[in-house]
């Protein structure tokens, strides 16, 4: 996304510091404080207000903010209700077939979803995201998160890094960890508003995952036990060697790329 179509904004003078700092690291224009409603010029935000940073559509009758969030909402509540272990990212991962707990590296992170469940079922996580701005979010998510008594334990499990996934891989001796986890950007055909919402304002930013090939080849030269790679149910899996088996869900499927045996 270039700097025309993204800028950073504030809701109140209480945050403008940070506004104008977070514009210089990610080289954008800073509208300071504004309404998003009467933006016209901009079509997204990476917007601060009393919530933490999101990035926000602008214009009348357009969705909320898309943020990083630990402590409430969808994340919140799976937490607070023992969620996670039923889910297909818990068994692709092979929490249950596993006899100590896994360090998973998370190499295209995103808003940190998947990486909490993990981290909710013991897992030790390294978050890689190669977005200035996704990893922005993820790590001001991660902030609030750490300053909530319940979630902050949780969080404690995830360390972010920074830099592309591919070049962080490749440069760093391996086995870099018990199971290397990728959900590559692709086209999603999901129809929940959810999904609608945050393609909306992550294709734009994060584009396709052409590499994603290359991001396979160095996760399968650097884990341990196995590749997990998240993908849309009916998308093709990427080029390389086949999956030696595969989950399937409602909307996703995983395919997993087995080494060797887990402990």
């Amino acid at each position: 996304m270039t700097s025309s179509s993204l800028a950073v904004a504030c809701g109140d003078s209480a945050f403008l510091e940070r506004a104008h700092q977070l514009a210089h690291e990610l080289s954008l224009p800073c509208l300071e404080c504004i309404d998003p409603r009467r933006v016209s010029d901009v079509p997204v935000l990476l917007w601060l207000d009393e919530a933490g940073l999101a990035l926000q559509m602008t214009g009348r009758k357009v969705p909320g903010p898309v943020r990083a969030e630990f402590v409430s909402g969808k994340a919140g509540y799976r937490r607070e209700h023992g969620g996670g272990a039923g889910q297909l990212v818990a068994k692709a991962v092979g929490l249950k077939r596993a006899s100590e707990p896994l360090h998973v590296l998370d190499a295209t992170a995103g808003l940190g979803q998947d990486a909490y469940v993990l981290a909710g079922l013991g897992c030790e996580l390294t978050l890689l995201e190669r977005s200035p701005v996704i990893h922005a979010l993820l790590a001001d998510g991660l902030t609030r998160g750490a300053g909530d008594e319940h979630a902050a334990p949780l969080v404690a499990r995830m360390r972010l890094e920074a830099g592309n996934s591919i070049d962080w891989i490749q440069t760093r001796p391996g086995p870099l960890a018990d199971v290397i986890y990728l959900d590559p950007m692709f086209p999603h055909r999901d129809k929940s508003a959810l999904v609608k919402k945050e393609m909306a304002l992550f294709r734009p930013i994060v584009g396709d995952d052409d590499d994603a090939p290359d991001l396979l080849a160095a996760a399968l030269d650097k884990a341990r036990y196995r590749v997990v790679v998240k993908r849309p149910r009916k998308a093709p899996t990427i080029d390389g060697p086949p999956p030696t088996t595969q989950l399937e869900g409602k909307s996703s499927r995983y395919d997993i790329y087995a080494l060797k045996a887990l402990p």
